[in-house]
């Protein structure tokens, strides 16, 4: 059975009476099979790396200093009944669900995370408040749960390498650990956001990873980067109702891709007002 708690104290008490390691998954809840991933992944690590010996903590915390509008943060799902159901399930020992005022006792914090030039790209031009937001919450919540490995997945791929890298600059002694992206039978990257599609839309969220593995094949086929990526800029085009963010290449550092990196396609688009996000790696 999952435990919940939803004050830090509690946790630090349900902690310390286990006294065993804690690996952490964090979520802001309308959980999906993606999150069940994670939560599988921690399982795997606990049983070869623990030799079973440690706990599996689901974090629930829709976090209100990384989204840029209050119309945004007003409409995030909030399924928590539905999540503790499939944290159950998935085998997750404890779900740590603070309220805001939980984590933001004073209201936003005083001193918060900042990021180097990476976070101002791609998402960070069209959010650029949501990093400094993330980092500073995750930055909480690894202070809060105090785990030695936490499990990010890959379709928020620039999120995952700020987060290993403040982990690194920070010296923090915790393993990021990285979780492919999980698809549905067609392809499209699951998302919390893929709630709110309606039928026509989710037909056309198809196109996403189908850009993606266009460029994949495109440079597979011997095309340069630049032409790879117009292909898919120009089959998007296709779909009107498609409005396109960005859809750039970056190597595995965030950084424009030199002929030897290895590249990763990334795309945000809207969709009937919804921001769907995705990414491949088409070049090793």
């Amino acid at each position: 059975m999952t435990q919940v708690v939803s004050t830090i104290s509690d946790y630090r008490s349900w902690k310390q009476n286990h006294g065993e390691p804690v690996v952490a998954v964090f979520t802001m809840g309308a959980l999906h099979n993606g999150h069940v991933e994670l939560i599988n992944s921690a399982r795997k690590y606990v049983n070869e790396k623990l030799f079973g010996k440690g706990k599996i903590v689901v974090s629930i915390f829709i976090n209100p200093t990384q989204f840029n509008s209050q119309e945004d943060l007003a409409n995030y799902p909030r399924t928590f009944e539905d999540d503790k159901s499939v944290c159950s399930k998935a085998g997750a020992d404890l779900i740590f669900a603070p309220a805001t005022e939980e984590i933001y006792p004073d209201g936003q914090t005083l001193i918060t995370l900042t990021h180097h030039e990476i976070g101002e790209d791609l998402e960070g031009l069209s959010r650029p408040k949501h990093f400094a937001g993330m980092l500073t919450v995750v930055n909480k919540l690894l202070n809060i749960t105090n785990p030695i490995a936490a499990f990010f997945g890959e379709k928020d791929f620039q999120q995952l390498v700020l987060v290993t890298q403040m982990v690194t600059d920070l010296n923090m002694p915790i393993e990021i650990v990285s979780v492919e992206t999980v698809r549905d039978e067609d392809g499209l990257a699951l998302s919390s956001r893929n709630r709110k599609l309606s039928i026509k839309a989710k037909e056309l969220a198809k196109q996403i990873p189908a850009s993606l593995n266009l460029i994949k094949h495109s440079i597979d086929e011997g095309h340069d980067l630049v032409v790879a990526t117009k292909m898919a800029r120009e089959y998007l085009a296709n779909f009107p109702e498609i409005e396109i963010d960005y859809l750039e290449l970056r190597n595995n550092h965030l950084h424009r891709p030199k002929d030897k990196d290895s590249v990763r396609a990334l795309v945000a688009v809207y969709i009937e007002g919804t921001r769907l996000i995705d990414n491949l790696k088409v070049k090793d």
